[in-house]
C-alpha cells in the first residue's frame, strides 16, 4: 500500500448483471453523479480514449478549463495520439500520460508524461505521484481492464455503481474486467432510487485498504 496516494473512486455504469455493456446507459445522470466526487484527476484507460479519438478529431476546442481536474491517461504501450485534442476539448484542465519505461519508442508526446519502472504502468507508484502533486480525489472512469488492475492491487477506496434496470446478457464485459476481483469486505456508503427510469445508485467503500 501507498500511504500517500489519493482517494480513488470507481464509478461504472452497470446493468442488473454487472454488464458495463449491452445497454444504454443514463449518460448525462451518470455524470451528473460523477460531480458529487469532486476529483482532482479522472483517470481513464487508453482502450476508452481510443474508442473516442475519431470524435475528438472534429470536436470543438475551446481550450483547458481552469479548476477543472487533471486528465491521466494509463497508456503503456503508447496508442493514444490525440493528447492535443483531449487537452483542448474543454473538459479537463490538462492532460498527462502514464507511460511505463518500457513504452515503446516513437510514442506520440503527450503534454505532460509521467513514466514508472517496468513494462507496464505501475499503478500504485503513479497514484502516489498524482497525490505528491497534490491530488486528493481520483475518480476512474473506465473500462473493466483498469478497474480490474486497481482492484487486484488493491488501490481502490471506493466502488460506485449507477445500476440500469436491464440484464446485459453473455458475452457483456464485466464492470470489474474478465476476472473475478480479490475478495474485498465492503462497508454501505449510501443508496440511493433515482427518479430516472428505475436507476438505483450504489455506493461502496473498500474496508481495510488504507
Amino acid at each position: 500500500m501507498v500511504a500517500e496516494r489519493p482517494y480513488v473512486v470507481v464509478h461504472v455504469a452497470v446493468s442488473l448483471d454487472g454488464a458495463t455493456g449491452g445497454f444504454e446507459p443514463d449518460v448525462g445522470r451518470f455524470y451528473e453523479l460523477a460531480n458529487a466526487f469532486d476529483e482532482d484527476v479522472t483517470l481513464v484507460g487508453a482502450d476508452t480514449i481510443l474508442t473516442q479519438e475519431e470524435a475528438l478529431a472534429d470536436a470543438p476546442r475551446p481550450g483547458p478549463t481552469d479548476g477543472a481536474p487533471l486528465l491521466a491517461v494509463v497508456d503503456s504501450r503508447g496508442r493514444v495520439s490525440a493528447w492535443e485534442a483531449l487537452r483542448d476539448c474543454g473538459h479537463w484542465s490538462d492532460v498527462v500520460a502514464l507511460r511505463a519505461a518500457e513504452t515503446p519508442e516513437g510514442a506520440a508526446t503527450a503534454p505532460r508524461e509521467l513514466a514508472t519502472e517496468g513494462e507496464r504502468v505501475d499503478l500504485g507508484v503513479a497514484l502516489a505521484a498524482l497525490g505528491r502533486e497534490g491530488a486528493h480525489t481520483v475518480r476512474v472512469d473506465s473500462g473493466g481492464a483498469l478497474n480490474g488492475a486497481l482492484l487486484g492491487r488493491r488501490l481502490v477506496d471506493e466502488v460506485s455503481l449507477l445500476v440500469h434496470p436491464v440484464i446485459a446478457g453473455n458475452g457483456s464485459a464485466a464492470w470489474h474486467g474478465p476476472h473475478p476481483p480479490r475478495p474485498a469486505t465492503l462497508e454501505p456508503i449510501a443508496s440511493e432510487r433515482l427518479d430516472a427510469g428505475g436507476l438505483v445508485w450504489l455506493r461502496y467503500r473498500i474496508a481495510g485498504d488504507r
